[in-house]
């Protein structure tokens, strides 16, 4: 079998770069060893983050830093002896979040920011799924009012500077808004600009129904069964080779144990994080709502609510803790009154991390036709459809959105 290009990974990155590419006149086949979504696509929380203009970056301030090393934090935990050998990872991720670091990414990222929705728009439209997105945006909500009135008066400053929309709401007007929550927060900053998505995965299937209904193939495989045979690009998937002259890397957390066999070693950590649904309570969320002090998302989601953790770093393959998540529900029980927890299991996953917080994407610098598109950190569903759209306007040769460069694969060469 032969096609134009292979796009490895069906989760939200690699979906949207098969659409575009496809979109530009592309025979495009579509390769994972599972169904569309089902990965790390499937288990964020839901938003689609036009409001997240600056990326979240490695605290600064000794205080917070000393919090997190007592590990006992919901936001951040961490498994003592997998630390040495994440040493010069983290290392890196402090300097470049130093102020002047965390501004120049923030400027090299805003490009795409600022099209995220309009890009999701376009091809929720096309592909049918607007009953899984609502635009009532995502509430940032704080228990400690001196810490709310600082983090306001920036949050101010940045909707200003960027031309977001937001409200201050007091601990009373929040409750007014939502009545779900309890008198646990002192007040919170209501972000408009950003959508949800009441189901993620069933979100990314819907974009690849679209790309098949359009003529794309879709087809289970082993993306790490890769290899050169002369000028093409081949792998093996349930139909036989598929073999192509260009090929995307879009694995997500598990695109280095691909790139690494051609001599990339992409400085790629997997944030490992949770989330468990449970039944709604007899006052239901309606918005959701992240605890920036304890670091969890609510999410009303189709499959009930969904609990999101914050950050746990483990080493690779390590057996799933149910510290965090457990802390998490305990801390989000203090808020918000809700039910039994609903699956047999917390789902675990990676979110595809690089150090200078911006994503990998461009040509691989010594294989011909190898592209890479993966590392969209915290951002991936938020990011996916305009990163499809960068990645195969640079594949095509067409003007590209914005400047690739700050993304490209040579500055980890």
């Amino acid at each position: 079998m032969h096609a134009d290009v292979i796009v490895l990974g069906a989760g939200i990155v690699g979906v949207c770069t098969a659409i575009h590419l496809q979109d530009r006149g592309l025979h495009v086949a579509l390769v994972d060893r599972r169904g569309p979504g089902e990965e790390t696509s499937f288990g964020n929380a839901g938003l689609i983050e036009r409001s997240a203009v600056v990326p979240y970056g490695f605290p600064q301030d000794l205080r917070t830093v000393l919090q997190y090393a007592r590990n006992h934090s919901s936001s951040l935990r961490y498994q003592p002896t997998a630390l040495p050998a994440m040493a010069p990872w983290l290392l890196r991720y402090w300097r470049e979040s130093r102020p002047n670091r965390l501004a120049k990414a923030a400027a090299d990222l805003l490009p795409l920011i600022e099209r995220s929705v309009a890009e999701h728009d376009a091809l929720i439209e096309r592909a049918g799924v607007q009953h899984l997105v609502r635009d009532a945006g995502w509430l940032e909500a704080y228990r400690t009012p001196a810490l709310f009135v600082q983090e306001a008066a920036k949050a101010s400053q940045l909707a200003a500077q960027h031309g977001l929309k937001m409200q201050i709401l007091t601990g009373e007007q929040l409750r007014a808004l939502e009545p779900a929550l309890s008198a646990g927060f002192v007040g919170a900053l209501h972000w408009l600009d950003p959508k949800t998505v009441s189901d993620p995965g069933a979100l990314v299937a819907g974009y690849a129904d679209l790309f098949v209904r359009e003529g794309g193939t879709l087809v289970k495989g082993d993306a790490l069964t890769l290899v050169r045979e002369g000028l093409s690009w081949q792998v093996q998937t349930e139909r036989g080779v598929m073999s192509a002259m260009r090929a995307v890397v879009a694995l997500g957390p598990w695109s280095t144990e691909l790139t690494e066999r051609y001599g990339y070693h992409m400085p790629l950590l997997g944030k490992r994080g949770y989330h468990m649904h449970y039944r709604m309570g007899a006052t239901p969320l309606v918005i959701p709502v992240v605890d920036l002090e304890e670091g969890y998302v609510l999410t009303p989601m189709r499959g009930g609510l969904r609990l999101t953790t914050g950050v746990e770093l483990a080493a690779k393959g390590a057996a799933p803790n149910p510290v965090q998540l457990d802390q998490s529900e305990s801390k989000a029980r203090e808020i918000v009154e809700f039910g039994p927890r609903i699956d047999p299991q917390p789902w675990m996953g990676h979110r595809p991390c690089t150090p200078d917080m911006r994503p990998v994407m461009g040509p691989a610098p010594r294989h011909e036709g190898l592209w890479f598109a993966f590392g969209h950190n915290h951002h991936g569903l938020t990011l996916g459809p305009v990163c499809g759209r960068l990645m195969a306007q640079m594949m095509t040769g067409e003007t590209p959105l914005t400047n690739p460069q700050p993304y490209s694969p040579a500055r980890f060469a």
